[in-house]
């Protein structure tokens, strides 16, 4: 066999495997797609849950289009919003997944569950790239401070908490403690001014 030969029979041998391997792919795929779907929303449910705990079942609220609701304020992100709905499905108030950039490793996610009256039930963290032993306190620290207070903004201190809109500083984290409280305001601010004027249900 000439040399030609031989480079295009290593050829046509690549270019078989690739079509092979890319079919293999596309099995496992499809294979996979459902149940990773499923594993996301059974821990999109649960996140709900964590911030809702009277709510019977969830729903993602869509605009005209049907694209699920999201925005930005005042540079946070609104992800997601979906309606938590009481046993009899009348709706008791929000749940609504904001993603800050400020944080001091990168962004900081998390859901929050809001009350028609305004109440904030309490926030969950979904995504945080904090430093150790400073920023990664937040779930212990901050998380805890935001359980059924209602307030129209928040603001942190490093004297102690005084008043139902103060947050408590994390200790040598407050780029942390900063982009957190700001990430629940944004929401706040989206509940009342976007939420609670639309004729969505």
């Amino acid at each position: 066999m000439n040399e030609k030969s031989a480079m295009i029979k290593d050829a046509l041998i690549l270019f078989a495997i690739t079509v092979v391997a890319g079919l293999l792919l596309g099995v496992v795929y499809d294979v996979t797609k459902e149940p990773i779907a499923q594993q996301k929303e059974k821990a999109k449910q649960e996140a709900c849950a964590d911030v809702f705990a009277a709510a019977a079942a969830f729903e993602t609220v869509t605009d005209a289009q049907g694209a699920a609701m999201s925005d930005a304020v005042n540079g946070v992100d609104i992800d997601e919003v979906m309606y938590a709905m009481d046993g009899d499905g009348n709706l008791a108030g929000y749940v609504i997944t904001v993603t800050d950039h400020e944080g001091y490793g990168g962004d900081i996610q998390f859901s929050m569950g809001v009350t028609l009256d305004g109440t904030l039930n309490g926030i969950s963290i979904l995504s945080i790239s904090e430093t150790a032993g400073l920023g990664m306190k937040a779930g212990d620290v901050l998380v805890p401070q935001f359980e059924n207070k209602k307030a129209e903004q928040f603001s942190y201190t490093k004297q102690g908490a005084a008043n139902e809109n103060e947050i408590d500083a994390i200790s040598g984290a407050t780029i942390t403690t900063n982009a957190i409280v700001n990430g629940v305001n944004a929401g706040l601010l989206y509940f009342r001014d976007v939420l609670l004027t639309a004729d969505s249900f």
